[in-house]
């Protein structure tokens, strides 16, 4: 009985037994504790891969925005340079360039970094090939991005990397030629004056004046009026006030000074003295040493020298040896035409230099009949020290009588000549027209302290799309802005 109820008893617990378990399997089932995170073990792998490559992807885009800014601010440096001349092994716009874009961080050769910076790029639109361009490309290591199988797209000693780059392209502003400088040393204001000029034309060259410009009655044919002063009245199509300075002020002081420094002194070159100062009474000219009364100057190439006033009595023809050119150096003297005409022959070059260390005498081209015969027609050399140069006076002279001055250029005497007439310490007072050598380009700049132009004073031909042939690099003022295009 005992053995009954004991089995009876097993029985009932199995049953029950079986029964907890069911409801603790059915309780299992539906708890969902714990299930987000077993979801998020599963899915922690790839997250974590995608918000490395947002992290990733941010810096990618800084360092590159970094890159483009340098980029943008290293093109503009370069057109703003535009000039190809050697810095160290570098030319002038790459170094500028290059220097630059390493005050943003970026320093080509180094951390993997490059910069290529040329200037023939083509220009958008245009497609001419005048613009400049600078490219940075540079690489960083990939850090988490791996994680999701990003490779990268470039290998750097094993290391996986990201290749960047940017690139700017920028158009340089274009130059404006010069034909009239006025350097106003003096303090001169204006520095170009005109009073009724009828027949003066520039022929869209432009003018540069130090201080002001002033014309009245003729806008001499100008087409772009420079002036660093506020005054800029009638002169040209176009007038620009408080503009920058030419850089260097005087573009041909260094080349002529270095040349006027390998003459001897004036006691060397004149070991007899320089003879008695010209003195002119009416028409009548005493005084001076008469030049060639023959009517042929035969000059040997390279430097002659002449001591004091030198007075033509006819006229006179100068010849240099075939295929070079020859410098005609008046130490403390003039030139005085005496109404007769002293001109180069064809295929003769030469360059006449005013000089000497006595400040009371004349050094400059004269006529003492102040008429209408005398003809000063000069074609410079187009290669050598003097290339361009027709006449100069030597910087170093100080006009304190006006005996540097010229007070009737292109009337007495007639200027005929080709490339640059430089006067900086003198006042041209231009009163008729000076036209090209016989010989010449069509080629025409001055260079002086001041230019004031009267009567029928005017330029007949001043084309600086003629000077390079003439052998002489035009003065420029930059025009416009220079700016990015891409």
């Amino acid at each position: 009985m005992l053995t009954l109820m004991k089995m009876k008893m097993m029985s009932g617990f199995r049953r029950d037994h079986r029964a907890s378990v069911v409801v603790q399997l059915r309780r299992l089932r539906k708890d969902e504790r714990g299930a987000v995170s077993i979801m998020m073990g599963f899915l922690m792998v790839p997250l974590v891969g995608f918000l490395a490559l947002g992290f990733e992807v941010s810096n990618w885009y800084s360092i590159t925005r970094g890159m483009q800014n340098a980029a943008d601010a290293a093109t503009l440096a370069a057109a703003l340079n535009n000039t190809d001349t050697l810095v160290g092994a570098l030319p002038a716009y790459e170094a500028e360039a290059k220097a630059v874009a390493a005050t943003y961080g970026f320093v080509d050769g180094t951390n993997n970094v490059t910069i290529n910076v040329i200037n023939n790029a083509i220009c958008p639109v245009t497609l001419d090939t005048n613009c400049y361009s600078v490219s940075i490309s540079g690489s960083t290591p990939l850090l988490l991005s791996q994680v999701v199988g990003f490779q990268g797209n470039g290998n750097i000693n094993g290391s996986l990397q990201k290749q960047l780059s940017a690139v700017a392209i920028a158009k340089p502003s274009s130059p404006a030629d010069i034909c009239l400088l006025a350097l106003a040393k003096s303090g001169t204001n204006p520095a170009i004056h005109t009073n009724g000029a009828p027949t003066a034309n520039l022929n869209g060259c432009n003018s540069m004046s130090y201080t002001g410009a002033d014309c009245n009655g003729h806008n001499l044919g100008i087409g772009i009026s420079f002036t660093v002063g506020s005054t800029n009245n009638g002169c040209g199509a176009k007038q620009k006030t408080n503009q920058s300075k030419l850089s260097p002020q005087d573009p041909y002081l260094s080349q002529i000074s270095g040349n006027i420094a390998a003459f001897p002194t004036p006691s060397a070159a004149c070991p007899g003295g320089f003879g008695t100062p010209e003195t002119t009474k009416g028409n009548k000219t005493s005084g001076g040493t008469v030049l060639a009364p023959s009517g042929t100057l035969n000059l040997a190439a390279g430097n002659n020298f002449l001591c004091g006033d030198q007075v033509l009595n006819n006229n006179v023809t100068v010849n240099t040896p075939l295929g070079k050119s020859a410098v005609l150096i008046i130490e403390n003297g003039q030139l005085d035409l005496n109404g007769n005409t002293f001109q180069t022959s064809k295929g003769s070059a030469l360059t006449i230099v005013f000089t000497g260390g006595d400040n009371t005498r004349i050094h400059a081209p004269t006529d003492s009949t102040n008429g209408p015969g005398a003809v000063l027609d000069i074609t410079p050399p187009t290669t050598g020290p003097w290339a361009g140069i027709a006449i100069v006076q030597d910087p170093n002279l100080q006009d304190t009588s006006g005996n540097l001055d010229v007070a009737a250029a292109g009337n007495s005497p007639t200027w005929n000549i080709t490339g640059l007439i430089y006067m900086p310490n003198a006042t041209i007072n231009l009163k008729g027209a000076i036209d090209k050598s016989t010989n010449g380009n069509s080629c025409l700049v001055i260079v002086a302290d001041n230019v004031q132009i009267s009567g029928t004073g005017g330029f007949l031909k001043a084309n600086p799309l003629q000077c390079p042939a003439a052998g002489l690099t035009t003065p420029t003022v930059p025009v416009g802005v220079t700016a990015l295009v891409r």
